[in-house]
């Protein structure tokens, strides 16, 4: 049984039903079940369908921040091998909401960064629930200027609510942090992709996002800040997050629209959670097909990028 959204009560009362009758079918009991349970099935996929054709942008919210969809670790060791993971920044410590390294993505080398929320309470508390703190951007740096200086390309991650805003954090200099590793994205020297698995929360998920391909999973949001947060400001209520779900245009689709994203990666039906592993092996073709595209153009990789931002502010201004 999958963990179920509040407008998912439909399917979760159909699939509830079908559970029950393959109980039934199993402990031994005459009565022939089968029929039935093809019946309810056929419903329950009908059903899954017509809700998520018509998602509303808070819905939307609600499957990227899924509990059970896949995370990074979960796209690093389904697209990578010979991953080495990069600890600490030099300076303060090791951030674990970030994750960064090296690895091979088909054959080739590569540089991966990626923020982790963690799927369990252990782990969510070691990852911080992917709210990185300055050392995490300052590592991010770090494992940047090294794929530069190497000539590794790399690719990101992105699933944060935002950087964490912890009094510590700010004593250390989130924003400084968080404003270097942006320039830094900006200025590599080598092809970027970067893919929103979940959420892209403010400046936290910009500050790895900057990449010359952007794509983002079809259930998955990108914002300039949480719709809580913006409804805590401009209408000082947050339950009207729904609200500003609506008029922000956090979605893929949106933000394809815009031209602020270059693409959506298809999930299947009912969400990411539902097909982990597809949904990763369709991420990574994805990846694959944006570094041949990048390649193939034989460009400059920081002027494409420079040029392809500045033209968001253009197109939408």
């Amino acid at each position: 049984m999958y963990n179920y959204l509040d407008f998912e009560k439909p399917v979760a009362d159909l699939e509830g039903k079908i559970l029950e009758l393959r109980k039934l079918a199993d402990s031994g009991e005459s009565v022939d079940v089968g029929d039935e349970i093809a019946r309810l099935e056929k419903r329950s996929r009908e059903a899954l369908r017509d809700t998520y054709r018509q998602l509303t942008p808070w819905q939307k919210a609600q499957v990227a921040r899924h509990p059970d969809r896949p995370h990074c670790v979960d796209y690093v060791s389904g697209l990578f091998t010979d991953f080495t993971p990069l600890a600490g920044d030099r300076g303060f410590g090791e951030d674990n909401a970030i994750i960064g390294g090296f690895a091979r993505f088909r054959g080739q080398p590569i540089a991966v960064l990626g923020q982790e929320k963690g799927s369990d309470t252990k782990t969510r508390l070691k990852h911080n629930f992917g709210m990185a703190r300055p050392e995490g951007y300052r590592k991010a740096v770090r494992i940047m200027e090294l794929a530069d200086r190497y000539d590794v390309p790399m690719v990101t991650l992105v699933d944060t609510a935002g950087a964490y805003p912890g009094i510590g954090a700010e004593e250390r200099g989130q924003a400084e942090a968080i404003a270097r590793s942006t320039s830094k994205c900006l200025s590599m020297k080598v092809p970027t992709v970067s893919v929103v698995i979940g959420e892209g929360g403010s400046g936290g998920a910009i500050a790895i996002a900057v990449a010359n391909k952007v794509y983002m999973l079809e259930h998955s949001i990108y914002s300039v800040i949480s719709p809580e947060g913006a409804a805590s400001i401009l209408w000082h209520d947050s339950t009207r997050a729904k609200d500003a779900a609506t008029n922000m245009k956090i979605t893929a689709q949106d933000l394809l629209g815009l031209k602020i994203i270059d693409g959506i990666i298809a999930e299947p039906l009912g969400g990411a959670h539902r097909g982990r592993e597809n949904v990763i092996e369709a991420a990574g073709e994805q990846i694959a097909r944006g570094f041949e595209e990048l390649r193939s153009a034989n460009m400059d990789y920081r002027e494409h990028r420079r040029e392809k931002f500045l033209a968001i502010g253009r197109n939408i201004g």
